[in-house]
């Protein structure tokens, strides 16, 4: 009768390391997965943060390189003067910069007729409030008026509303035409610019030719 319990209990401690056993390959194999999918996890957010890290860097070396080639294309500009001469404007546009603005302060049917390419009517007597609302205090601003008078005018106007770099065109319209500067408008299409009037190349050409 003993041999059988002993026999019994012999059993039932079989079938108990057995669960154990089993509950114990049970949590390795979950920690084995959990670990697995840990590992995936840092190993997904690794790759990630390296593509984030190598594209950040290509836009980077695309964007110095880029102000690299525009830097040995267009010359760098000196700080813009007060008063600036007509040719000085248009060697800007010509070399196809674009932090500029020029502003034709004159009144409206003035500048429908006829005006400096590019040019953003901005009537004298609502200036300072539609400057302060569409353009950057720091860009460089070309202003022109009806005369010398109302040009100075809108020029100290916006300084005095905090705008930095601001220039007088000298001359005017008339001054920016006598270079042969190109215009658009109502008459001035009539009588538009010639095509060399846009050409780098072909104004340095003529320039040198009336030089010998």
């Amino acid at each position: 009768m003993e041999s059988v319990n002993n026999t019994g209990e012999s059993a039932q401690d079989t079938v108990e390391s057995a669960k154990n056993t089993v509950e114990s390959a049970k949590d390795t194999a979950q920690s084995a997965v959990n670990n697995t999918v840990e590992s995936a996890k840092d190993a997904a957010e690794s790759a990630k943060n390296t593509v984030e890290s190598a594209a950040k860097n290509t836009a980077q070396s695309v964007k110095n390189a880029v102000g690299n080639i525009a830097g040995d294309i267009i010359p760098p500009q000196p700080p813009i003067e007060p008063q600036s001469d007509p040719h000085v404007l248009k060697s800007r546009l010509e070399w196809g910069e674009p932090a500029l603005t020029i502003l034709d302060v004159r009144d409206r049917n003035s500048y429908n007729q006829g005006h400096i390419m590019g040019a953003m009517p901005y009537p004298v007597d609502e200036l300072v409030d539609r400057a302060k609302s569409s353009l950057d205090k720091n860009r460089d601003i070309y202003v022109y008026g009806e005369n010398e008078q109302q040009t100075s005018q809108a020029a100290q106007s916006l300084k005095s509303a905090g705008f930095v770099h601001v220039s007088e065109l000298k001359g005017g319209l008339a001054a920016w035409k006598e270079i042969g500067g190109p215009t658009e408008g109502i008459v001035e299409s009539k009588t538009p610019a010639g095509a060399d009037d846009y050409n780098v190349v072909d104004r340095l050409k003529n320039h040198a030719k009336t030089q010998q």
